[in-house]
């Protein structure tokens, strides 16, 4: 265990410019740090934070939370007990915070929150970024555990910047031309879409992460449906090593905060009974990569166009529109 009260980051911004996160994820104007034990839980991601209590953070706080966020991806602060209240007085101070598009939030008063029980389907079995499928997707996370069963119903995390950093060379330099389709089809809204880069660079820190995922990422744009499905599901697998990744036993009261930028999550369903969880969702920027290389495929010529292009020359037309 480790005790800081102003943690060190190091920048792989071109010109080694600070890596500090402010409200939404970008940079603050100023910085302020409190002392707090912080244990690493594994090599590629993940800190358990002690010492620091959120209920009733000001400024201070945050900045200490924005600057671990960084440097480890996702963090846990047990035994918090936040209200729904104090749940959403921290969250508001990340950035703006924007109801689930699909989800309801099962009578809660505050609408930015939203609730999952697994008794009604709140069980996250597939690798995913959150709301990937939007324009802006999400660029934090803040759950609030309520909920857990004794054995089983742990997370799982994957930072997909070290996934990208482990491929070879030629296969970063194909990824960092492509673009992806997202759209909502696991919560029965495929006209939802968005059109993402394949790696997504970090507006914080400059690092470079694959932003594809089994749950939401339907098609690789420039390729065809094919190769596609080849690459995607190279990809998708590649990224769930478990030399990435890192696990998390819940018990009730924990917070946990993640970066939806540069990590995918997983909830592992080998439980039986209840597990309630509160999440407010943190919206940002527009993901950015560098620019695609090649034109959409959208079809062989002289060919009859697959439905995977036909859904592709679709989501192409309206942005055109739009």
């Amino acid at each position: 265990m480790t005790t800081t009260s102003e943690p060190e980051l190091h920048s792989s911004r071109p010109g080694g410019a600070p890596a500090e996160m402010g409200p939404g994820g970008t940079a603050p104007a100023t910085k302020q740090h409190v002392s707090c034990d912080i244990r690493p839980l594994a090599a590629a991601l993940g800190a358990e934070v002690t010492g620091l209590g959120l209920a009733g953070a000001g400024r201070a706080e945050v900045d200490t939370v924005l600057a671990l966020l960084l440097r480890h991806r996702v963090l846990f602060f047990p035994g918090q007990h936040l209200t729904l209240d104090q749940h959403v007085a921290l969250a508001e101070q990340l950035g703006p915070l924007e109801a689930h598009p699909n989800l309801h939030n099962a009578g809660l008063d505050h609408p930015s929150v939203f609730e999952l029980a697994a008794s009604s389907g709140g069980i996250a079995d597939e690798w995913h970024t959150d709301l990937t499928f939007l324009s802006s997707p999400s660029v934090m996370s803040v759950l609030n555990m309520i909920r857990c069963p004794e054995v089983g119903g742990d997370t799982m995390w994957t930072n997909l910047e070290l996934a990208y950093e482990e491929l070879s060379a030629p296969m970063r330099d194909l990824c960092d031309g492509l673009t992806a389709l997202h759209d909502a089809s696991p919560h029965n809204r495929p006209e939802k879409t968005a059109i993402h880069p394949v790696v997504r660079i970090h507006p914080v820190t400059g690092r470079r992460a694959l932003y594809v995922n089994e749950h939401f990422t339907r098609r690789i744009v420039e390729l065809s449906a094919p190769e596609s499905d080849a690459l995607l599901g190279f990809l998708t697998g590649w990224v769930t090593q478990p030399r990435f990744t890192v696990r998390y036993r819940w018990s009730e009261g924990t917070i946990a905060i993640w970066d939806n930028r540069c990590t995918q999550h997983f909830v592992v369903n080998d439980f039986s009974g209840e597990r309630v969880i509160q999440r407010a969702t943190v919206m940002g920027d527009q993901p950015q990569g560098l620019p695609p290389r090649w034109e959409p495929f959208t079809g062989t010529r002289g060919g009859a166009a697959t439905r995977h292009d036909r859904q592709l020359r679709h989501v192409l037309r309206e942005r055109d529109q739009g």
